[in-house]
């Protein structure tokens, strides 16, 4: 009898370890913050196609330099994994260049980071030729300290890109200098790309049309609500970072007033530097935008730190001041989530709990569409706001034509010597036209 031959690959095993404590004066008692950490890991784990083997939580008194805790826990850990049969180590922190060599010194296994876990999974999600430079080059700045890093091969989950055998192998064997000019060339087509962005954003100033920037905690919906008020059909996934790319759809926000919806990466605890350094451009689309639209997932019980964690981002950003809505989305998951007892789950989470917490939020559903129309007015209110009046010389008939070809003018109207204006206008326009702005509160329109 001729047996069959099993062809494809078996996920590689991951040994998940979630270290907690070391810091002086801490005490035991951030169970909560600690486990939705620990599900983020699994989470981050799953995305990138590897199979959990087990997954350790050590708490420490405290850190330790060789190791990142005490040498006789490491080799306990060491041990089990080969036990086991585990592929990998995978940490929930971050280790320096040195920690990670004695880890894999220690168990003969590669040793993932929090950030190498990131930037992997940002590879395998990359589409766009802009988003692979940005990705290959977080990644480069990120293994020049790491040259001599064992690099698992997951090259059978992931498609071949990031991570592959003939990859990790040509890293092992390139020199600093050799990776220093690699990243000199990526940068060089990096600010090729960046110009590229810079003039269509120049270009849709100067239409005056609003750009209304969706952020928000990876997999909170922001793919499905740009969806969901567009009807178009970019890529939206259950899964961490489905988007790297900025999509932008045109959007009626109320009154035929048009405005721009742009779908940004979703935000995460510790994202790495190297990738917001490396994702300069993208990211540029939030702080250049007009208005942000804040998506929380209002079914996850970790809801409070995602908001947060997406505050901290955009402090970082310094786009902390510019107009934004608070969205509750998934409230229609809202009856299946279980909270009492839930890790992370303090406080009232039904829908109405929620809104007292966040008030002014706007609760939706993308699946059943509930609640969309009430945010489309509330942008259509918001976007009213943002217009500014302008008074021209009634002689100054071409500044007015000015606003009409760079603009949206919303009213128009001639009073004795003056020409008075309201309208819609991007940065440059508005500078040029400084000296001749009463107010930027337009209500009325």
């Amino acid at each position: 009898m001729i047996g069959t031959i099993e062809t494809e690959e078996k996920p590689k095993r991951a040994f998940l370890v979630s270290v907690s404590g070391g810091i002086k004066g801490e005490k035991r008692g951030h169970e909560a913050d600690e486990d939705a950490i620990a599900r983020e890991l699994t989470g981050l784990v799953e995305t990138l196609g590897l199979e959990i083997a087990v997954h350790e939580k050590v708490h420490i008194r405290e850190k330790h330099p060789k190791f990142g805790m005490g040498t006789g826990k490491a080799q306990e850990l060491s041990d089990k994994a080969r036990e086991i049969e585990a592929d990998c180590f995978v940490f929930n922190g971050i280790l320096s260049p040195s920690q990670q060599r004695n880890w894999e010194d220690l168990s003969g296994l590669p040793a993932l980071d929090r950030q190498e876990l990131i930037i992997r999974i940002f590879a395998d999600r990359a589409q766009t030729r802009e988003a692979e430079l940005q990705v290959r080059l977080a990644e480069l700045n990120w293994s020049l300290p790491r040259l001599s890093h064992k690099y698992i091969d997951l090259s059978r989950q992931r498609g071949g890109r990031y991570g592959t055998k003939g990859s990790g192998e040509t890293r092992l064997e390139t020199d600093r200098r050799q990776v220093e000019q690699k990243i000199h060339k990526l940068e060089e087509e990096l600010e090729k790309v960046r110009k590229q962005r810079q003039v269509q954003r120049r270009q849709r100033e100067r239409s005056g049309i609003p750009v209304c920037a969706i952020v928000g905690y990876t997999n909170a919906g922001k793919s499905s609500l740009l969806n969901a008020l567009t009807g178009s059909q970019v890529l939206a996934e259950d899964k961490l970072f489905a988007t790297l790319d900025a999509a932008s759809r045109r959007f009626d926000a109320g009154n035929g007033r048009p405005a721009l919806l742009v779908d940004t990466v979703g935000f995460i605890r510790q994202l790495p530097h190297s990738l917001i350094d490396a994702f300069h451009s993208t990211l540029e689309e939030v702080t250049r935008s007009d208005m942000l639209i804040h998506v929380l997932d209002a079914s996850d019980p970790n809801i409070d730190q995602f908001y947060e964690t997406t505050l901290g981002v955009l402090h970082e950003l310094n786009a902390g001041k510019i107009p934004m809505i608070t969205v509750l989305n998934k409230i229609d998951r809202l009856a299946d989530s279980v909270f009492p007892g839930t890790a992370g789950a303090v406080g009232d989470f039904s829908l109405e709990g929620l809104l007292r917490r966040y008030p002014g939020a706007i609760p939706v559903s993308c699946e059943t569409r509930e609640g969309l129309e009430d945010l489309a007015a509330r942008m259509d209110q918001l976007l009213s706001v943002a217009a500014i009046n302008f008074s021209f010389p009634a002689n100054r008939t071409d500044l007015a034509a000015l606003l009409h070809r760079n603009g949206e003018v919303l009213s128009e109207e001639y009073e004795g010597e003056f020409i008075k204006v309201t309208a819609r206008v991007g940065e440059e326009i508005a500078g040029r036209l400084a000296e001749f702005i009463t107010t930027k509160d337009a209500k009325e329109h």
